[in-house]
């Protein structure tokens, strides 16, 4: 099994979904968004299956600090914005094959394991 995780190194529930990945010896390969943006697709993908709107980090001290807390975002304004704006994303986002997840989902994880066959 083999895990793709995009966050950044400075958020806590980024670095929980790394460890909790690394202790039970799955691959990860990491994306940190602070240096290099998820591509488009990548982000279509996870808008697919939870909503563009579930990707967005409305907490985020960028999201504020951009004005986007009183403005009205429409849902087709999302994906464009997160794909220029990656630090407004809610991380960690994590994919493993066609299993997706948006925020910390450990339990959701753990269900993941012995379907892919873990060692």
């Amino acid at each position: 099994m083999e895990v793709q995780v995009f966050g950044t190194k400075k958020c806590k529930d980024t670095q929980k979904a790394l460890r909790f990945f690394k202790e039970r010896r799955v691959k990860i390969h990491f994306v940190d968004l602070a240096e290099r943006a998820a591509s488009p697709g990548e982000l279509q993908r996870f808008a697919q299956k939870f909503g563009a709107a579930a990707l967005l980090d409305r907490e985020s001290r960028r999201f504020r600090e951009r004005g986007l807390h009183a403005a009205h975002l429409p849902e087709s304004r999302i994906l464009p914005l997160l794909a220029e704006e990656p630090l407004l994303l809610k991380t960690p986002l994590v994919r493993a094959g066609s299993r997706l997840s948006v925020g910390l989902a450990e339990t959701q994880w753990k269900g993941w394991l012995p379907a892919a066959g873990s060692r």
